[in-house]
């Protein structure tokens, strides 16, 4: 396949999940950056561009500036932009890209506004363009094997979801000061109403339904700040209700001092359950009332197909974060291309943006309300 061409528009010097990005999208080999609008300084954007051996007509002072010369550009122009600015940028970047012609992958949230993402779902509903969102989780093999194996009912119906998401670098009260990356989270102007729910809750809202083939239909919600002058939350409770009548728990927290990215998935049926951590990803664990419990492995030929087609080594080589997002992108090209089949792995697209807005606006107002139940927009 030839490769497919795309820009950037944040990710430049100092930023962390632009360089991810651009490292899972060469994984694929598939794909190739050909320029950019990195950082709001010039200087910054010259630079990263020259780091990653770009032209400097082609490192751009601005999105606008990039996105109506690569319209000039015919042949040459990139296909896709992807989106790894503060979460008050996605909107208008994805729909000015749209407008101009171009795919779009964002990193999420995908808006600051559930009334931002239903915008951009209309826009996307007049054109044949494609939209991918990265929620990272669902790219893992073993997560694929866990959403597989739940579809064919080996669990029978679900009754019971348990998602946790811990981390501890806020625990700091000085973090917000200290950190670029904390700055604007906790920043109710560039990160929206939520900084845990916006940052990883959604993270784990999304991996529940996705895994689990269910909707979020209800929920209730208390949101909390640890440390006073912070303007949003940085932890959270979420009991869920789905749309089966399961019923569900959702932990988000980044001051839990001493966990590093620890996201963990407990579903339990009528027949059996199973379990999924994203620090030991390359396993999952089966549950059963009469038999012993089952370790699933990644590269074994039990492993079903969608887990052993997004599998790149031999069992017991460790595959991780960058690989499954690299399935992302790789599924996104398919996409793009038009070769994706039915029962491929399909790339969150604007229906989980736009869901995940809904999810984060409901805790946010869930919480403010004394934790009382509300139905997702």
């Amino acid at each position: 396949m030839k490769k497919l061409k795309f820009g950037m528009v944040g990710g430049g010097e100092g930023a962390f999940i632009g360089a991810v990005h651009r490292a899972a999208a060469a994984l694929t080999g598939q794909m190739e950056l050909v320029c950019g609008a990195f950082s709001r300084n010039h200087d910054n954007t010259l630079h990263t561009g020259a780091q990653l051996g770009l032209p400097a007509e082609r490192c751009y002072a601005s999105w606008q500036a990039m996105f109506a010369a690569e319209q000039q550009r015919g042949a040459d122009a990139m296909d896709f932009v992807v989106i790894v600015t503060p979460n008050h940028l996605h909107f208008p970047v994805a729909q000015a890209a749209l407008e101009a012609g171009f795919h779009v992958m964002s990193d999420k949230p995908a808006t600051f506004s559930l009334e931002e993402a239903k915008r951009l779902r209309e826009t996307l509903s007049s054109t044949t363009l494609h939209y991918g969102l990265t929620h990272t989780y669902a790219g893992y093999p073993m997560v694929m094997e866990a959403r597989q194996r739940i579809a064919q009912g080996e669990l029978g119906t679900v009754k019971k979801v348990v998602v946790d998401y811990s981390q501890g670098w806020l625990a700091d009260p000085t973090a917000q000061g200290d950190s670029k990356q904390a700055g604007w989270r906790l920043d109710p102007e560039q990160a929206g109403a939520s900084c845990c729910m916006g940052d990883i809750g959604v993270h784990a809202a999304h991996l529940a339904e996705h895994v689990c083939g269910l909707q979020i239909e209800q929920l209730c919600a208390e949101l909390s700040t640890a440390h006073p002058g912070r303007a949003l939350d940085d932890d959270g409770m979420v009991l869920l209700r789905f749309t089966n009548g399961a019923r569900g728990m959702l932990n988000a927290s980044q001051i839990s001092v001493g966990e590093e990215n620890n996201l963990s998935l407990r579903v339990y049926g009528e027949r059996g359950g199973l379990v999924w951590r994203q620090e030991e990803p390359n396993t999952l664990h089966l549950k059963w009332p009469d038999k012993p419990a089952e370790l699933v492995r990644t590269g074994w030929p039990y492993v079903g197909t969608q887990g052993s087609a997004h599998t790149r080594l031999p069992a017991g080589h460790p595959e991780g974060y960058l690989e499954a997002f690299a399935n992302l992108y790789a599924a996104f090209a398919t996409q793009l291309v038009g070769q994706a089949q039915p029962g491929d792995f399909v790339c969150p697209g604007i229906d989980e943006a736009v869901r995940g807005m809904a999810f984060i606006e409901a805790t946010v107002a869930s919480s403010a309300q004394n934790a009382a139940w509300l139905t997702l927009a």
